[in-house]
């Protein structure tokens, strides 16, 4: 039990209302702190990376406000939410509703986008379904409708002696027992009945759970095609159109269609409908509905990707690497060192085709006409089924987990053949607003967009349906054109945005919904967004505090820091060292508070020196990439030089990632044999010979689960249980160093699995993880714990800091090499064991950059880092600048692409897009030094650097 709760009567705080009272917050490594925010201002809380910035708003503020809120709801609703522990404080008053827009990436599921989250999809698809007009997806004609004798001459026109079932679509995946249904079957006098695809006597149907969607025909009639039918035929379509209203299902059994599943044919299904059909292709559609344009819903998703666009495939490039070879020489690359009998196997008919374009297995692919090539992958007729297939039969049939694995390495994920990356069937595509189906509208960039809708025009009784649908979608665009997110496509998916995009994208959305009297509490919004564009998410957050809301950031960024009502310093250092408050007040007070080192930089004080020299470029060494033109990219040519920080810079959305992520990396990764995503398209590529290996530094989690932390990520973890398998104790006990890991059998505490924690489920209250009564948390059972290396346990050493550790394990240089790294780029706080699920971005690819930095290689590598210094403090950056300099001094080379000025300055060289973000940028602006990009007016980049070259500070 708590006891201090118990006492906090006697506490008495300040009753002011204007005010957030926070008592004795301990959460983490907060150090019992005392703080007074005030309310409706816009309050930025800074400090050094780990200084317990995050602790005090996100774990005790949002933490108590959420459970707050949760509490007050019935205890039936309360099972049904994710509820926050309580945090650890004594007491919290003045706390207002609280909406917390963090950097996590939200669902990772491939099926969100920049559309869904923001709810524009929703009107997009009413829109749709209410004012489009349906086009033939076949001929692209305006579909009509089909009378009753052009679908009774339809189906007589059937092969003589098929079999049939006409029936009435009665209901279409809905949710019910349906009876009342079954008793209109029946007053019709009707005595079959389909339901969920199987036949029942309408008497015989069994009870239907009312929880799932179900699919219900009435059987009007089953004939066997034969001459003098028609009489038959037009009463029994008649009814089914009738039952159906104005829709028919047909059913005929196809014996040309036969497997092993259906060896007497296969039954397929024909839907008819009197008001929507092309008569040129006789093609009949389903009713347009909103839940038609739904990638998610099976009425709507593309039947081959299931709406995620993208379908995971041999990869051509992949399989036919090289052109310059012939087949005999190896062109077909997973059928590289198959011995003769397995080649013969899956190559079956193979040689029958060639002879039959009088093709050589010893001649160049690269002198073979590309439909030949495409051809010997896709396949021909019935006598020869391709390469791609081959590979897809062996990849579903092999049994060898050595060649599943080496076939895996040939396939990718490749854009829907059917959809070709719109996520939905045919027939939604061909409905049309303005000459537009739904997926080239969520193609426009939020820009585009606005434009496209400002631009609609309807008729007097169409507007009455638009206008109230347009003017919520047009609401949502500017919003999201207010925060700087306008380059942004709607159709971008949510798991490809970065921390800072979406919490942007989830800002809009917080913005339009006009709520008052709310604390609102973002992590970092100004991440990956450029100087130029800071003022407008300034201006959003003020906007906000502005009706009415407090509105508290955890931020670095500088300009953010200035215009905030009041600045919250965090310290003094990081982990154990920080957890206090250093100074708080205006921008101004804290700039002039000594203790702090967040206002020795506002301050001028202290500051990230322009490097003195810079390395010198050589045109001999550089890797040249020309045509790109990935996403926005418009026929990009630029070199790449060796040896130096290269920085890659431009405003938000011109086309950064397009190049580095999306076309140079991939490219080199697959030139220098490695797995790689497909790269964007591009014509030439040179200079990769001069680069050994390509070490992308993202900032995905380095694990999934807990039992992922620092010490087993960089391999650390494997020396220091070698080490204690080392000790006399272990070789006494017959130890070896699987006994210290917590992941297997043997020296783990078998009663939580390792864990150190255990999960008891409460129902309406916050899932409880309490410490393992056997172990106590330590993970490991006592006959492990037993050992000791310098009066520590392996359960002790996973507890301590890093910082600690790599004094620890001075004497041990394979241990001390990785854990002086991890110091040196500021993580020294983090506890080795700490679980992999509670690292932030920065801190994971921070982790990513020691590893790579403790590997005694050297030279000719390539290390590309996407913003590392997201959650970066003014101190952790000129310490992260250190580090990359160290890797170049090496012979490396540093590919960075970054926003933060301080970088940019002290890079070699600078490559800029632009001029804009979205369809607007995708051009090299200027390259150079950073003083030659200053000196380029078009260059936005250079016009907010050329003031701190010349000494001066951020504007």
């Amino acid at each position: 039990m708590d006891f201090h709760r118990d006492k906090l009567s006697a506490i008495d705080p300040t009753q002011d209302t204007s005010s957030i009272c926070v008592r004795g917050a301990r959460v983490h490594n907060l150090k019992n702190i005392d703080i007074d925010l005030p309310r409706d201002q816009l309050i930025v809380i800074t400090g050094p990376s780990g200084s317990g910035k995050s602790s005090l708003a996100l774990d005790t503020l949002y933490a108590e406000g959420q459970r707050q809120y949760v509490e007050s709801l019935s205890v039936y609703a309360r099972q049904f939410l994710d509820q926050m522990e309580r945090p650890d404080v004594d007491l919290i008053v003045g706390l207002q509703p609280t909406i917390c827009i963090d950097q996590r990436t939200g669902s990772q599921n491939p099926r969100s986008t920049v559309a869904t989250i923001t709810e524009i999809y929703d009107y997009l698809r009413l829109l749709m379904a209410r004012l489009g007009q349906p086009h033939c997806w076949k001929c692209g004609r305006p579909i009509t409708q089909q009378t009753a004798e052009q679908i009774q001459d339809r189906l007589l026109a059937l092969p003589e002696e098929t079999k049939l079932m006409i029936m009435a679509p009665m209901v279409q995946g809905r949710k019910g027992a349906h009876k009342e249904v079954f008793d209109r079957i029946r007053r019709e006098g009707l005595l079959r009945v389909r339901v969920d695809d199987e036949v029942y006597q309408i008497d015989e149907v069994p009870e239907l759970n009312p929880k799932k969607n179900h699919t219900i025909e009435a059987i009007v009639d089953r004939i066997i095609i034969r001459e003098g039918l028609r009489a038959r035929m037009s009463d029994s379509v008649a009814m089914a159109l009738k039952l159906g209203e104005g829709r028919l299902l047909s059913c005929h059994l196809d014996t040309d269609k036969v497997d092993d599943k259906h060896p007497k044919g296969t039954w397929i299904d024909q839907i008819f409908n009197t008001e929507l059909a092309c008569t040129e292709c006789n093609l009949s559609f389903i009713d347009i509905e909103p839940r038609t344009f739904s990638f998610n819903s099976p009425y709507g998703t593309c039947p081959k990707c299931e709406g995620l666009g993208i379908c995971e495939e041999f990869d051509p490039d992949l399989v036919i690497p090289e052109r310059e070879l012939s087949i005999d020489d190896g062109a077909i690359a997973p059928w590289r060192g198959l011995t003769a009998s397995a080649l013969t196997k899956v190559s079956k008919g193979l040689d029958v085709w060639l002879g039959k374009h009088k093709l050589d297995r010893t001649s160049k692919l690269s002198d073979w006409t590309e439909d030949q090539r495409t051809k010997l992958l896709s396949g021909e007729g019935s006598t020869w089924q391709g390469v791609l297939i081959a590979l897809e039969k062996e990849y579903v049939t092999t049994t060898r987990k050595k060649r599943l694995e080496q076939l895996g390495k040939f396939r990718g994920k490749l854009p829907c053949p059917a959809c070709q990356g719109a996520r939905l069937r045919p027939e939604a595509l061909a409905v049309r607003v303005a000459d537009h189906n739904i997926h080239q509208i969520v193609r426009l960039s939020i820009n585009d967009a606005r434009t496209f809708f400002d631009d609609l025009e309807f008729d007097e009784h169409e507007s009455l349906i638009a206008t109230p649908i347009v003017r919520e979608i047009a609401k949502r665009l500017a919003f999201l054109e207010k925060v700087g997110a306008d380059y942004l496509t709607l159709d971008r998916a949510a798991d490809t945005l970065s921390g800072g995009e979406l919490q942007r994208v989830r800002l809009a959305t917080g913005i339009g919904s006009g709520l008052v009297g709310i604390c609102y509490i973002l992590d970092e919004p100004s991440i990956g967004l450029h100087s130029r564009d800071n003022h407008r998410l300034i201006e959003a957050l003020v906007e906000l505090r502005d009706h009415g809301n407090t509105v508290i950031v955890v931020e670095h960024d500088e300009a953010i820091m200035r215009v905030a009502d009041r600045l919250v310093d965090v310290g003094p250092g990081a982990g154990s060292r920080g957890g206090q408050i250093i100074a708080e007040g205006t921008p101004d007070v804290v700039s002039q508070v000594e203790a702090s080192i967040t206002g020795q930089y506002l301050s001028g004080r202290t500051k990230i020196d322009v490097p003195k020299s810079r390395r010198k470029v050589a045109k001999s060494r550089m890797i040249s990439i020309e045509g790109a033109t990935t996403n926005n990219l418009k026929d990009v040519a630029v070199q790449v030089p060796l040896g130096a920080l290269v920085c890659v810079t431009g405003v938000s959305g011109s086309g950064k990632s397009s190049l580095v992520n999306e076309t140079i990396t991939p490219a080199l990764l697959r030139r220098l044999g490695q797995p790689s995503q497909r790269p964007g398209a591009f014509t030439s590529l040179r200079g990769t010979s001069q680069v050994d290996k390509v070490i992308p530094i993202d900032q995905s989690p380095i694990g999934r689960t807990p039992r992922s932390n620092p010490a087993t990520y960089t391999g650390v973890f494997d020396e220091i249980r070698k080490v204690f398998a080392d000790t006399r104790q272990a070789k006494q006990y017959g130890y070896k160093a699987s006994r210290f890991s917590f992941n297997v059998k043997g020296g783990r505490c078998e009663e939580c699995q390792g864990q150190g924690l255990r999960k008891i489920e409460m129902n309406f209250l916050p899932d409880l993880f309490v410490e393992c009564p056997q172990c106590h948390g330590k993970r490991f059972n006592r006959q492990t714990l037993r050992v000791k290396y310098k009066d520590l346990s392996i359960a002790d050493v996973l507890n301590l800091p890093i910082e600690e550790a790599s004094e620890f394990f001075e004497a041990v240089p394979t241990i001390h090499r990785v854990l002086a790294s991890l110091c040196d780029v500021g993580l020294g706080y983090l506890s080795l064991g700490q679980p992999s699920t509670t690292l932030s971005g920065g801190e994971a690819q921070r982790i990513k950059l020691a590893t790579e930095l403790a590997r005694t290689e050297t030279g000719s590598t390539l290390y590309v880092l996407d913003e590392p210094t997201t959650g970066l403090h003014f101190e952790d950056i000129r310490r992260l600048l250190s580090v990359l300099g160290r890797l170049v001094d090496k012979g490396n080379t540093v590919l960075v692409i970054e926003h933060n000025l301080d970088v940019i300055k002290s890079a070699d060289w600078l490559i800029d897009l632009g001029p804009e973000g979205g369809s607007g940028g995708g051009q090299i602006i200027a390259t150079g030094t950073p003083e030659q990009l200053a000196e380029v007016e078009a260059s936005y980049t250079g016009q907010y650097l050329k003031p701190l070259l010349n000494g001066g500070t951020e504007a």
